[in-house]
């Protein structure tokens, strides 16, 4: 399979475009949530926010990113793994992981409590900013390992 995809003239760009579009669903719905629980947008409701943008999210990862990703990553898997930006990225993917499953464990829902306009607990806002970094260096690590 990773040779086909690398001797193809289009299965490796076909790939980054879908590994693309699976980072505008994941990152873009995240940085979106992310933003509403730093204050942004307090007309909207955390909850209806969620149960909107969050699946979106998920589909980009699982459909796009994860399978896609694994393509990408077989064409080229001897270099890859002795590449230290490769490490970084999967280092700070594993980060972002934890740091989803730790607010979705302990904080997310509490955060229906916070609706009234009052600002969100500051555990809620680190875990935002978190997000915010993480996925943001994610991106910049994936393209530099283009280069």
């Amino acid at each position: 399979m990773a040779i086909a995809v690398r001797q193809s003239l289009w299965a490796y760009p076909a790939l980054e475009v879908i590994h693309i579009l699976g980072i505008v669903l994941m990152v873009g719905a995240a940085f979106m949530f992310d933003l509403r629980l730093l204050g942004f947008s307090r007309k909207l409701h955390v909850g209806v926010l969620a149960r909107h943008i969050l699946p979106w999210s998920q589909r980009g990862l699982f459909l796009l990113i994860i399978p896609s990703g694994f393509l990408l990553f077989i064409t080229n898997a001897q270099s890859l793994g002795t590449d230290t930006t490769f490490w970084l990225k999967m280092g700070l993917l594993l980060l972002g992981g934890m740091n989803v499953l730790i607010f979705h464990r302990f904080f997310f829902s509490e955060i229906s409590e916070f609706e009234t306009g009052n600002p969100f607990p500051l555990r809620v806002k680190v875990s935002a900013t978190i997000s915010l970094i993480v996925w943001t260096a994610v991106i910049a690590y994936g393209r530099w390992l283009a280069y």
